[in-house]
């Protein structure tokens, strides 16, 4: 009968399941962020196809500026901050400062329906409104994301699509 000892065979355990977790660790870090080139193509042609040469410059100007809850400057913005700033400074409407403050001042539209310059609501949280973009055309919009800053985004992902809740444009 052969015995076995249990120090050896713990020892070669932990080894494996330290090497286990280090190959986990080494292949997520090793994913790099890549935007496919269609992705880029689609944004790029978005941008392009705004009828309001002003909308592209505040874009341009904006894209990639950081997220900081409650800013309003290039030091960082948040997305109603954002939505807040562009509506002001290229249409000259007046919104109130927060999300689920804006979405009480459009009238709604369906997608199919909404128009450059438009407001998209979103509840990521469950229920209310927390975070609100601007609609450009063929389902892009731009907004400032938590994680990534500013930037143009594909309303058809699905975690847009599962999260919108109101879309349309500012009640005059």
């Amino acid at each position: 009968m052969m015995t076995i000892d249990h120090t050896v065979l713990k020892g070669r355990l932990k080894s494996l399941l330290f090497l286990m977790v280090l190959m986990v660790l080494v292949a997520c870090g090793s994913r790099k962020k890549t935007v496919s080139t269609s992705t880029a193509a689609r944004t790029a042609m978005a941008m392009s196809n705004l009828k309001s040469k002003p909308l592209y410059r505040f874009i341009t100007d904006w894209t990639g500026v950081r997220y900081r809850l409650g800013g309003l400057d290039k030091r960082g913005v948040d997305c109603s901050g954002f939505a807040f700033l562009l509506q002001k400074n290229i249409y000259g409407n007046e919104l109130p400062r927060r999300s689920s403050d804006q979405a009480t001042v459009i009238r709604t539209k369906s997608v199919s329906q909404l128009k450059e310059g438009d407001l998209i609501f979103f509840s990521f949280g469950g229920g209310a409104v927390d975070h609100v973009g601007v609609y450009l055309n063929n389902n892009y919009f731009v907004h400032a994301s938590t994680t990534r800053g500013v930037v143009v985004d594909d309303l058809n992902l699905p975690a847009y699509q599962r999260a919108l809740v109101k879309a349309g444009s500012i009640k005059n």
